[in-house]
């Protein structure tokens, strides 16, 4: 099986590495951050925390200190204006899980997104989209029950997911992409890879490529990681038709040093597969428009 090599990208600074990381995610213009707190993450903790972001940009690190974060366990990301958007995955009804900072790390937004967030991420324009996964989806929460939606920065429900030609009913958002031009997704049950442009769907193509957790797309090219399998770094690379997802090869994605990943994130933007693998200090890439 042929292998494919990640690229270096972005790196938390050591002096940082004492720090327990929250969250970590790259931003819709490529900067790094990392959500770190001096304390390990714990499920029963109640009280509010201090945290800090660090953002690594052209390997420079920024501070932002964030004041009285809720969540212990949250996702996060970058909105355009400086501040960032923190959200617990897991809420009940009338829990607002969600906080927005501003660029002094002040909370001054708060709402509710639903139960059971897959993934977060803000598009250019700082747009919230939240895909979900089957909990929140079928728990009886009408506000995760699309599977995917987008959201204002402060809230507001803007675009959500609805079954059309190609395309049913969302079980489980499996992969999310948000690009700079469009949205991708990768739908359980039948997984058809929805292109979504503006308030539509505008193409639902039929994919063989089942149970990939992330997806890079550039021009007529896809390329799917960790689909249905024993060995989840398999990476499956696909033509796009009109109406469908072709197959062309199957090989292996690697670590930079020709190593195998085993545990990792990712996050998906446009030609970009960002991949962080344990202990989550380093984020390396995949750039299709790389060439």
């Amino acid at each position: 099986m042929t292998t494919t090599r990640l690229s270096g990208y972005a790196r938390l600074p050591r002096a940082y590495h004492a720090s327990h990381i929250v969250h970590s995610m790259v931003d819709a213009h490529g900067r790094a951050h990392w959500l770190l707190a001096e304390e390990p993450p714990d499920r029963h903790r109640t009280d509010p925390y201090d945290a800090l972001v660090v953002t690594v940009e052209d390997g420079r690190p920024q501070e932002t200190r964030l004041s009285a974060v809720g969540p212990p366990y949250a996702v996060f990301d970058a909105l355009p204006d400086g501040g960032f958007v923190v959200a617990a995955p897991r809420s009940e009804p009338g829990e607002d899980q969600v906080q927005v900072f501003d660029v002094l790390g002040r909370c001054s937004w708060t709402f509710r997104l639903g139960d059971g967030i897959e993934d977060l991420l803000v598009d250019f324009s700082g747009d919230i989209w939240a895909g979900y996964f089957d909990e929140g989806i079928y728990g009886d929460d009408a506000l995760s029950a699309p599977g995917l939606r987008r959201w204002s920065s402060t809230g507001d429900p803007l675009w959500a997911h609805a079954p059309g030609p190609g395309h049913d009913d969302i079980s489980d958002c499996y992969a999310l992409n948000v690009g700079a031009e469009a949205v991708w997704a990768c739908p359980y049950t039948d997984f058809p890879l929805l292109e979504i442009r503006g308030d539509r769907v505008v193409s639902a193509r039929k994919n063989p490529v089942h149970g990939a957790g992330a997806l890079a797309v550039h021009g007529d090219r896809v390329v799917f990681l960790g689909p249905y399998g024993d060995d989840r770094s398999v990476l499956v690379d696909c033509r796009l038709t009109g109406n469908a997802v072709e197959p062309v090869a199957r090989g292996r994605l690697v670590r930079p040093d020709g190593t195998r990943l085993e545990r990792r994130r990712t996050v998906c933007r446009g030609p970009r597969l960002y991949v962080q693998a344990e202990p989550f200090t380093e984020w390396t890439v995949l750039d299709l428009a790389a060439g």
